[in-house]
């Protein structure tokens, strides 16, 4: 059965995303905020690390033996068993068993950055090639707008992830660029009505699709 086990309920808004090792890009966009939702210092002490009580010992600080710790101190450790906990109820046993050893919730975070994005030799790879994907993108001529946007942002996402970004503005132009020679009237028009430099893509896409029902239509 493919990619099941993406999330442990489709669209739900209270549990977290099961990681199974596809789409981690995905998977990380969606876990981020689910922490930061459920509980701020979580992701905090994903981000900086756990808490580690210390006291002054003659002129140096020392970590704190474990009587030593009042509630204060066992409250704030507890944060990064509670972020651990909520990291391996998100993963499925293959990808559990990678950070099993893991002693603390920054620990996992960064193993599982590391095997799904990899190093930054292999994460400029990745880039490249999905920069050339994108530079010889076009729509292709059995094709829906609809299909063809699926197929651009599917791509557009991939290098979000890897942190290449695009502007609303050469996106748009991509687009339009990427359109058959049957539609360059409809493109003239959007080129001369529209500023498109401020064009929203939604709104191009919308416009595209609406042309091509009437298209259709017509047929």
């Amino acid at each position: 059965m493919a990619n099941v086990g993406l999330m442990s309920e489709k669209n739900s808004t209270t549990r977290h995303s099961l990681f199974n090792g596809n789409n981690y890009g995905y998977w990380k966009a969606r876990m981020t905020i689910f922490l930061q939702s459920m509980d701020y210092e979580l992701w905090d002490v994903i981000e900086t690390g756990p808490y580690i009580p210390m006291k002054k010992w003659e002129e140096s600080l020392v970590e704190k033996l474990k009587s030593e710790l009042d509630d204060t101190d066992k409250k704030r450790i507890s944060i990064n068993a509670r972020a651990m906990n909520t990291l391996f109820c998100a993963l499925s046993m293959e990808e559990f068993n990678r950070i099993q050893s893991c002693k603390t919730a920054k620990d996992i975070w960064n193993t599982l950055e590391v095997t799904h994005k990899g190093t930054n030799q292999v994460k400029e790879s990745k880039i490249s090639m999905l920069v050339h994907k994108y530079e010889l993108f076009k729509m292709k001529h059995d094709e829906s707008i609809k299909q063809m946007y699926t197929r651009f942002i599917d791509i557009i996402n991939d290098l979000s992830s890897l942190g290449k970004e695009y502007t609303t503005s050469e996106m748009v132009r991509k687009i339009l660029r990427s359109i058959p020679k049957q539609w360059e009237a409809k493109v003239t028009v959007i080129q001369e009505a529209k500023d498109l430099s401020k064009l929203p893509l939604n709104e191009l896409i919308g416009s595209l699709m609406t042309h091509e029902i009437t298209i259709n239509q017509n047929l």
